[in-house]
Order: C-alpha cells, then sequence, then structure tokens
C-alpha cells in the first residue's frame, strides 16, 4: 500500500453516513471513507449474518467487537475475536464473511 496525498485528517466514525448491505441473511452497515486509492471502512455486520458472495478483493481487516468467521473457497475456516486481524491480498484467496453473535470490523482495501 503505498499513501500518498492525504492530508492529516480525524474521522468521528459516527458521523460518517451509513449505508446498509444484505447478505444471504443478516445485513452488513457500512461506514466508508476514501482516501486516494485506498478506501477505509467501519462494518457492522448483524447476529446471523452471512455474505451473499465470494470476495476476491484484498483486505486488511481488525475486529473490535464481537466474533468474526471467515470461510475460505478452499474450505479452511477462521474465528477471529476483538483484537484478531487476517491480511489477504486481491484475487489471493476468495472469502466469505459471516458472524452469529454479530461483528463490528475495522477493514482497510
Amino acid at each position: 500500500m503505498h499513501l500518498t496525498d492525504i492530508p492529516f485528517g480525524v474521522t468521528t466514525w459516527a458521523d460518517v453516513p451509513a449505508t446498509r448491505h444484505p447478505g444471504e441473511r443478516g445485513e452488513a452497515t457500512w461506514r466508508e471513507r476514501q482516501f486516494g486509492a485506498v478506501r477505509v471502512r467501519m462494518v457492522e455486520y448483524s447476529p446471523g449474518y452471512l455474505a451473499d458472495h465470494w470476495c476476491e478483493k484484498g483486505h486488511i481487516l481488525l475486529v473490535l467487537a464481537g466474533q468474526l468467521d471467515t470461510e475460505l473457497a478452499d474450505g479452511r475456516t477462521f474465528t477471529l475475536r476483538p483484537g484478531e486481524s487476517y491480511q489477504v491480498a486481491d484475487h489471493a484467496e476468495p472469502h466469505r464473511s459471516g458472524t452469529q453473535q454479530g461483528a463490528t470490523l475495522f477493514i482497510v482495501d
């Protein structure tokens, strides 16, 4: 990641407009900022959420609250709790997320 031409700034996430994205089950609420080519999001998954697609976008993802279950297309699964993160490159390993209890995530991609 190469960060250029981004002046110092502070984001109050509660002030960023939210958009809703339905999953196969439940929904995701995104608060999103764009800094050049870098997208930064605060994402909340409702309890019972399951993504409706396999994602091939690269991310750096940090779990802030709740529990996140991530499934890779090859069948591996990972459960992340607050303070745990994952990283994956663009087009490296298709993945999808779900959660039984809900989760709050900070994602950079």
